[in-house]
C-alpha cells in the first residue's frame, strides 16, 4: 500500500465521515487515492474554509474534524483555522502535503516549515520522514486530537512518502509514553470538594466548553439540582445547561447577564467546570468573585490556577469527576439564595428598545421561537455573536458553533457548513454581520454545490459594529476604519451614515442569485417572521438580510479593567 493509500485507509479506520479540503501538487497522490475510496470529500473554496468546516463538524458532532491542504500557501491558509480550534479545544486533524524529503530545507517551490509555523497553535504536530512511520503517526494524530483536552493536530507528509509503499499495518491502538491524560479524578480531592459544597450558602456553578467536550451535560444538571445551585456558563459553554431552566443564569462576563455577574460577585462558593477563566469572563481578576472559594475541575492541569486563585483543584475528565462527585453530594436547599438570584433576574432582564426598525435582538428571539430552540446556531465574532448568545436560549449541547478564544471573523459560515454536513437533517443557521460574512462568501459555492441547506441571516448595520461600539463609548465617536461605505469623498470627521453615503456593500440578494441561491431582504419588523419562514422552508441554502441601525449596541457590557458588577447598562 502506498502512503497515500494508507492515509485514506486511516480515515476509514478512524470513522471519518467527512473530509474538507483543496487540492494541489503536493497532495495530488492523496486525491488520486481518494478518487474511488468512498470517503465523503467536500471541496471548499479556500483552505481556511476547509479548516473552519472541519472545526464546525467537530463542534456539532463531537467527532474529529479532518481537513486536507497542499504544501506552502495551501498549508499556511489553514493556520487561522487551527489556531481557532486550538484556543477552543476542538479536535481537528489537519493533513498537509510537503515537498519531497530530499528538498526540505532547500527553499523549494511551495515549501513551508509547517512544524515551526504551527507549533504554538496545535496540540501536537508531526513531519513524516519514513513511510513505515506513517500508520503509527496517523493513529497518534487522531488519538491526541480526541483524548485529554481535545485540540488540533497537524501531520505534514512529504510527496515522496505519499508515493512510497509500506507493509506496516494500521495499528488498533497507540501508546505514547509521554502523553497520559488524567481521566479519573483524585478521590480525596473529590471528597474535599463534596465537603466544601455541603457548607456552601451561596453556591454558583460555572460551566464551560469542557462540559460539552466530555459529554457531561446530564451530570452537570444532576449536580445543579442536588445542590439547588444556579448555573452560569462561558461563551463556549452555551448549551451545557438548558437556559430555560429556572436555575439557569445564562452567560457570564463582559456581555453576560447582569444577574449572572451579580451572582458570581456575591457567591461564597464557585464550582468552575471545564473553563479557562479568560479575561472576557473575569473582568479585572482582582475583583472577580471576591467572596468565593473556587473549586476548579478540568482535564488539563495547566489550566487550573493559571488565571485565578483556586481553593480545590480537581484534575480529570469532567464526566468521570462529576459522576463521582454526584455520589457524594447530598440534596441541599438554598431557597434564600435562589430568591435573591430570582430578584436580580426580575430587576435586570436582558432587554432592548424598539426603534421603529428591525431590532437584531428581536430577530434572534424570533429565530428561537420559530425553531423551538432546536436549531444549530453558528456565528462570526462581534455584535451578532453576542446578540445570538444573549437572546437565543440554548437548551442542549453542540448547538452553538462560534469562535470563542481567538474571536475569528469569517468563521461562522464555513463552520456552519461543517455542522450541516455532520447533521444533514438539522436546521443550521449562521448569523453574521455584513462585514464578517464577506470574509467567507466564497463558500457560498460550497453550500450550493453540495446543496447544504445552511441559512445565512445577516444583521446588516453597514459597519464593523463591535469596533464601532467601542469607538462610540470609549473614543468620543471617532469612527475610524469601521464604516463599510466610506471612501475618499467622505469628510475627514464623520459621525455616522447619511442618505448621501456611497454604497460599497454588496447587494446580498444579488450575490445569492449569482450562486443560484434564494435571497431575501427587509427593513420592516413585521416582515421578519414571514421572510424567515420562507428561507427555512427552502430545501437548500438561503440568504436573509435584515437592515438594522448602526447605533444598536450590545449591553450589558463590562469595560476593560472593571469588575463584573461594574457593568454599563446602556448609552449615557
Amino acid at each position: 500500500m502506498t502512503g497515500a493509500e494508507m492515509i485514506i485507509h486511516a480515515l476509514k479506520r478512524e470513522g471519518v465521515r467527512a473530509l474538507f479540503g483543496y487540492p494541489g501538487g503536493m497532495v495530488i497522490d492523496i486525491f488520486d487515492a481518494l478518487y474511488s475510496a468512498g470517503v465523503p470529500f467536500y471541496l471548499t473554496r479556500h483552505e481556511q474554509g476547509a479548516a473552519h468546516a472541519a472545526d464546525g463538524f467537530a463542534r456539532a458532532s463531537g467527532e474529529v474534524g479532518v481537513c486536507l491542504a497542499t504544501s506552502g500557501p495551501g498549508a499556511t491558509n489553514l493556520v487561522t483555522g487551527l489556531a481557532t480550534a486550538y484556543l477552543d479545544s476542538i479536535p481537528v486533524v489537519a493533513i498537509t502535503g510537503q515537498v519531497p524529503t530530499s528538498l526540505i530545507g532547500n527553499d523549494a517551490f511551495q515549501e513551508a516549515d509547517m512544524l515551526g509555523i504551527t507549533r504554538s497553535i496545535t496540540k501536537h504536530n508531526f513531519l513524516v520522514k519514513e513511510v513505515d512511520e506513517l500508520p503509527r503517526l496517523l493513529k497518534s494524530a487522531f488519538y491526541i486530537a480526541r483524548s485529554g483536552r481535545p485540540g488540533p493536530v497537524l501531520i505534514d507528509i512529504p510527496k515522496d512518502i505519499q508515493q512510497a509503499t509500506t507493509a506496516m499495518p494500521y495499528p488498533d491502538e497507540v501508546n505514547i509514553r509521554s502523553y497520559k491524560p488524567t481521566v479519573a479524578g483524585h478521590l480525596p480531592q473529590i471528597q474535599k470538594a463534596a465537603a466544601r459544597i455541603s457548607r456552601a450558602e451561596r453556591p454558583v456553578i460555572f460551566a464551560g466548553g469542557g462540559v460539552i467536550s466530555s459529554g457531561a451535560s446530564a451530570e452537570l444538571a444532576l449536580l445543579a439540582r442536588r445542590m439547588q445551585a444556579p448555573v452560569t456558563t462561558s461563551l463556549m459553554g452555551l448549551g451545557a445547561f438548558p437556559e430555560t431552566d429556572p436555575l439557569a443564569l445564562k452567560m457570564v462576563g463582559m456581555h453576560g447577564t447582569a444577574y449572572a455577574n451579580y451572582a458570581i460577585q456575591e457567591a461564597d462558593l464557585l464550582i468552575a467546570i471545564g473553563v479557562r477563566f479568560d479575561d472576557r469572563v473575569t473582568g479585572k481578576v482582582s475583583k472577580f468573585a471576591p467572596k468565593a472559594e473556587i473549586i476548579h475541575i478540568d482535564i488539563d492541569p495547566a489550566t487550573i490556577r493559571k488565571n485565578v486563585k483556586v481553593s480545590i483543584p480537581l484534575v480529570g475528565d469532567i464526566r468521570c469527576v462529576l459522576t463521582e462527585l454526584n455520589q457524594l453530594v447530598e440534596n441541599r436547599n438554598h431557597d434564600p439564595w435562589l430568591q435573591t438570584v430570582a430578584g436580580w433576574k426580575r430587576e435586570n432582564p436582558l432587554q432592548y428598545t424598539q426603534n421603529g426598525g428591525i431590532s437584531p435582538q428581536a430577530v434572534i428571539r424570533t429565530i428561537a421561537e420559530m425553531t423551538g430552540h432546536q436549531a444549530i446556531i453558528a456565528t462570526e465574532v462581534g455584535q451578532n455573536q453576542m446578540w445570538s448568545a444573549q437572546f437565543y436560549d440554548f437548551i442542549s449541547p453542540r448547538t452553538w458553533i462560534s469562535s470563542g478564544g481567538l474571536g475569528t471573523m469569517g468563521f461562522g459560515f464555513p463552520a456552519a457548513i461543517g455542522a450541516q454536513v455532520a447533521h444533514p437533517g438539522r436546521l443550521v443557521i449562521d448569523v453574521p454581520g455584513e462585514g464578517r460574512i464577506q470574509m467567507s462568501t466564497q463558500e457560498l459555492a460550497t453550500a450550493a454545490l453540495y446543496n447544504l441547506p445552511v441559512k445565512i441571516v445577516i444583521l446588516n448595520n453597514r459597519s464593523l459594529g463591535m469596533v464601532r461600539q467601542w469607538q462610540s463609548i470609549f473614543y468620543q465617536r471617532r469612527f475610524s476604519g469601521v464604516c463599510l461605505n466610506r471612501d475618499a469623498r467622505c469628510p475627514g470627521e464623520c459621525d455616522g451614515r447619511s442618505d448621501s453615503c456611497p454604497l460599497y456593500l454588496p447587494d446580498f440578494v444579488k450575490l445569492a442569485a449569482a450562486y443560484n441561491i434564494p435571497g431575501f431582504r427587509s427593513e420592516r419588523p413585521e416582515e421578519v417572521a414571514p421572510i424567515l419562514e420562507k428561507a427555512f422552508a427552502h430545501d437548500g441554502p438561503a440568504i436573509v438580510e435584515f437592515r438594522i441601525s448602526e447605533e444598536e449596541n450590545v449591553f450589558p457590557m463590562v469595560p476593560a479593567g472593571a469588575g463584573l458588577n461594574e457593568m454599563l447598562r446602556g448609552m449615557a
